[in-house]
């Protein structure tokens, strides 16, 4: 846990001084503004929303760089962003011009050729302020604005040329335990977003904001209210403070007109605190984008009692099985299953899944619907102690996976061979304070497999057509590392503890560079091109969970091992 607070002499200051856009120069002046058509088929050389494409796929068609030059990568410029914590934003570029954030609110922007730094926006976080989660994950970008929320609960729009503030708004009280982490995601004039805190008993939801104004145009509550659909499979009133956080930005389909977004667990983390299936909980859910209504949800497990949150976006992959293809939802799970759903109008359809880690709660999944049945030895409970694999933070937490479409590969950052060990307790609601009803980290264990001792981090690599893996990398570390693929046929990925970004070959696995940083790498990588160079970006900075993860393993094992913090920016590429 952190607490971000500031001192007296630093609000004194910003009392003092007013924020002064700097003067706009040429690369400013040449800003091209985002368009819903930009959006939706952006240019090779550039990277505009999180993952790089509406689909999620976190690809690039760039092929300058490949595995015959990737030994050649050089840093080429770099940017410390002057605070610690979780680094957990992808560079977005446009036109040359880099956007990216930081803890503590941070968004700068750069010349993406030279590293020149542009301008710099820093918020004034509230003293009273309480973050679990001390991290931003990211901008979006339309017309000529720049958006981001905070993690006290507003999403402000700034001026892309100058970093001015356009408009603010504030969504919910901080207060009562509501902030923001994702980045928003931009469609058709509207920026969506998420809120997080569910670890603080609040009611999770989805907003629309017109992208002018900031005025709402809809929201939709992850937990469905009275006198809606599955609003039963909440018991009582459990349902007002039942979580289901937003942590990361959905994917959208334009030709359903549909947003996908991953949904946390419910809260308290003991299921039996809340009987019913809790819709809905680490699910996929489909929003129509114009209005937020719910067409339709897939729910990964149901009354989760293992803090497997499901918040990653469905990457939008056509799948092959026969002779039928049809539009895929896939979704590497927290709970260790990989999933293909098929997305439709109005369904959310189940296809297949398969642990891609070990997993030993779920004893069966029905072939239908996909609802997985429980070994109920493997269910904690208040009072009651139980072990299960994965741990609580999954095969894969909230790392993206990546799609190639030209090795037809899915690329999946796992963690393999560690269970854990929950202890739930009894908990009180009281607005503004956690809600979890376990402590961390009297009532969290890492409980490593005795195949640990080889690895733990896992980059793998799936035919989801053939449903076989084709091969797996593997690190004694554990791995919190996003993935970026590439058309020159890499994958990039940092993650792991020994501070490595590394560029894999896509075909096989085989490490072919690396680069020792900073920190870890716990960044969203990302690619882009200016004046006929491709660059690799990412930011290398350790911390939130990937810290108190390391801290668990070094308890285990007795060892000491260190990630040194601090925020700094790197970019690549190849020099002869």
């Amino acid at each position: 846990m952190r607490y971000i607070t500031f001192s007296l002499l630093t609000s004194f200051l910003v009392s003092l001084f007013e924020f002064t856009p700097a003067p706009v120069n040429a690369d400013q002046q040449a800003y091209a503004p985002v368009t819903a058509q930009r959006l939706l088929q952006p240019e090779p050389e550039n990277w505009l929303m999180y993952r790089g494409t509406y689909d999620s796929w976190g690809y690039s068609p760039l092929d300058q760089i490949t595995p015959a030059n990737v030994g050649k990568l050089v840093p080429v410029w770099t940017f410390s962003t002057g605070v610690t914590e979780g680094h957990q934003a992808p560079p977005i570029v446009n036109n040359g011009v880099m956007f990216v954030t930081s803890p503590e609110n941070q968004v700068f922007a750069f010349n993406a050729k030279t590293g020149d730094l542009l301008w710099r926006y820093e918020r004034e976080l509230p003293e009273d302020l309480f973050q679990l989660h001390p991290t931003n994950r990211g901008v979006a970008l339309y017309g000529d604005k720049v958006y981001f929320g905070t993690v006290d609960t507003c999403v402000v729009a700034l001026d892309a040329k100058t970093g001015a503030v356009v408009w603010e708004e504030e969504l919910e009280d901080y207060l009562s335990g509501y902030y923001m982490t994702l980045a928003p995601l931009a469609v058709n004039g509207k920026i969506i977003v998420g809120m997080s805190g569910g670890e603080f008993g609040i009611r999770g939801f989805i907003q629309a904001l017109d992208a002018e104004t900031g005025k709402s145009i809809w929201k939709t509550h992850t937990i469905p209210g009275p006198g809606e659909p599955g609003h039963g499979s909440w018991a009582g009133e459990s349902w007002k403070t039942g979580g289901v956080s937003i942590w990361v930005t959905g994917s959208y389909d334009p030709d359903l007109n549909l947003t996908f977004w991953g949904t946390g667990n419910a809260g308290p983390f003991m299921g039996e605190a809340r009987p019913g299936n809790n819709l809905y909980s680490t699910s996929v859910i489909a929003l129509d984008a114009d209005s937020g209504e719910l067409k339709a949800h897939h729910q990964y497990h149901w009354n989760g009692s293992w803090d497997w949150d499901e918040v990653s976006a469905p990457l939008l992959i056509d799948v092959k099985k026969g002779d039928r293809t049809f539009k895929g939802l896939v979704h590497p799970a927290r709970n260790g299953y990989l999933w293909t759903l098929e997305r439709s109008a109005d369904a959310i359809n189940f296809v297949e899944a398969q642990p891609f880690v070990r997993q030993n709660v779920f004893k069966s999944i029905d072939p239908e619907t996909g609802r997985p049945e429980y070994d109920t030895t493997k269910i904690p409970g208040i009072g009651r102690r139980a072990e299960y694999c994965p741990s609580s933070w999954g095969g894969k937490d909230w790392p993206p996976a990546a799609y190639n479409p030209k090795t037809g590969l899915l690329y999946v950052p796992a963690n393999e061979n560690l269970c854990g060990a929950l202890t739930g307790r009894k908990e009180t609601y009281r607005p503004g304070q956690l809600y979890m009803g376990v402590a961390f980290p009297d009532d969290f264990e890492l409980l490593p497999h005795p195949d640990a001792k080889d690895h733990i981090g896992e980059l793998q690599a799936w035919d989801l057509n053939a449903g076989k893996k084709v091969w797996t990398s593997t690190f004694k570390s554990h791995n919190w590392g996003p993935v970026l693929t590439t058309g020159g046929g890499l994958v990039f990925m940092g993650g792991t503890n020994d501070r490595y970004f590394r560029a894999f070959d896509a075909k096989t696995g085989q490490v072919l560079w690396q680069q020792r940083t900073n920190s870890g790498v716990t960044g969203v990588p990302t690619t882009y091109q200016v004046d006929g160079v491709q660059y690799v970006a990412v930011l290398s900075g350790w911390g939130v969970d990937a810290e108190r993860k390391q801290e668990m393993l070094n308890t285990f094992y007795g060892t000491k091992t260190h990630v040194p913090q601090g925020g700094v920016l790197w970019v690549f590429a190849v020099r002869e």
